[in-house]
């Protein structure tokens, strides 16, 4: 999926366009107990409450891919009988309506999520009639071709509410505030199936996760049955150990401002592209010879990947391995930040013998808030 598809789908998440028609709910506390088992029509929620669940689907539709949204590909031995994607089809084709379905749901959930709190699983179903699209991205109303049938899937934290002092109107006293258990927003989801290309993709899911550095592995495997993917920062974490080991320890400064403005480019290349842009492993390669890593280094390159990687190529995305927030060189007692998309105006050169970095600037410099002149006459 991607922004464009997923927007498709969260607007769909407001009173008036809303087409969900059933919801499920599952509160567990810390010791993986059901505590509270639900199922009602979404249309007999209270406004109020529903608007509630509504902003907690929007949230679990957002986020940057790659980070907090990734698609996962089913591996094809799990849409066989009894496996996760013939499962994940049966029960949204039951539109919600079988227990023992809904039971065993939660019975995969809850023994492979961890939680060190309670938390609310929300399953729900919704049939969006997919509207007709002009030439140049405008719905027609009256022009329905497909139907979207999926299920949203929302864990969210429910924590007790913070102690501390309350106004009671009742009694017109400063009192002891009562404490209740809160739902928060959530934690982690799916969109199954997957919508692409305006149609529904029974063959991939949309997984969300708050924390991009807790995939939780074991739980992705129990609903997808496929290898887990690699976090946002488990990726740039490989990929500067891959630049690191490449490099050793003779590593350029002007190599890693080349290696910073190649990916940044790629960024800006690809900025319209619908499919999100991955590095393989020959494209990492290419990516450091151009950046001028020396031939004799990167013979070490296919040894460095298969001791940090393994054997399997492992994509990476690129708005996971660059930096397009900041530039900073670090050296002690100096650090020097500079705009990413200005790493230029930083050289390094030899000047009196000893390696120096000079920064161009112009005609105005300020030291702690004063300016000051850039040359004496």
């Amino acid at each position: 999926m991607n922004k464009a598809e997923v927007l498709e789908i969260r607007k769909q998440f407001t009173p008036d366009r809303c087409t969900i028609d059933r919801i499920c709910g599952c509160y567990v506390d810390g010791e993986k107990n059901k505590k509270l088992v639900f199922k009602k029509a979404f249309g007999s929620i209270p406004e109020e409450e529903m608007f509630k669940y509504l902003d907690i689907f929007k949230h679990t539709l957002s986020g940057v891919f790659g980070k907090s949204l990734i698609n996962l590909e089913f591996p094809i031995d799990q849409e066989q009988e009894g496996g996760t994607q013939e499962f994940l089809l049966r029960l949204r084709d039951s539109h919600l309506e079988d227990d023992a379905l809904i039971d065993e749901f939660y019975d995969k959930v809850i023994p492979n999520y961890f939680a060190e709190e309670n938390y609310l699983i929300i399953l729900v179903h919704a049939i969006y009639d997919i509207p007709g699209m002009t030439r140049d991205g405008i719905e027609m109303e009256d022009a329905s071709e497909n139907i979207y049938d999926y299920m949203l899937c929302s864990i969210c934290p429910v924590k007790l509410s913070k102690a501390g002092l309350g106004y009671n109107e009742k009694t017109n006293e400063i009192e002891d505030r009562y404490r209740d258990w809160v739902v928060d927003g959530p934690a982690k989801g799916f969109l199954f199936p997957a919508f692409i290309e305006r149609n529904a993709d029974i063959h991939n899911m949309l997984y969300f996760t708050k924390k991009q550095e807790d995939l939780q592995p074991e739980f992705i495997e129990a609903l997808f049955g496929g290898r887990a993917p690699m976090s946002a920062p488990d990726q740039k974490n490989l990929f500067q150990a891959l630049v690191e080991n490449t490099i050793g320890e003779e590593a350029d400064y002007d190599v890693m401002r080349n290696i910073h403005e190649n990916l940044n480019t790629m960024l800006e290349d690809h900025e319209e592209d619908e499919v999100h842009f991955e590095l393989s492993k020959e494209d990492v390669k290419h990516l450091l010879s151009d950046s001028g890593v020396p031939e004799d280094r990167m013979d070490y390159f296919d040894h460095n990947y298969q001791e940090i990687v393994g054997e399997v190529d492992q994509p990476l995305l690129v708005t996971n391995i660059a930096n397009t927030r900041k530039f900073d060189i670090e050296a002690p007692n100096v650090v020097i930040k500079v705009k990413p998309d200005r790493a230029d105006l930083v050289e390094s050169r030899i000047i009196d013998g000893r390696q120096c970095l000079v920064i161009e600037v112009d005609d105005h410099i300020e030291v702690n808030g004063v300016n000051v002149r850039t040359f004496i006459k």
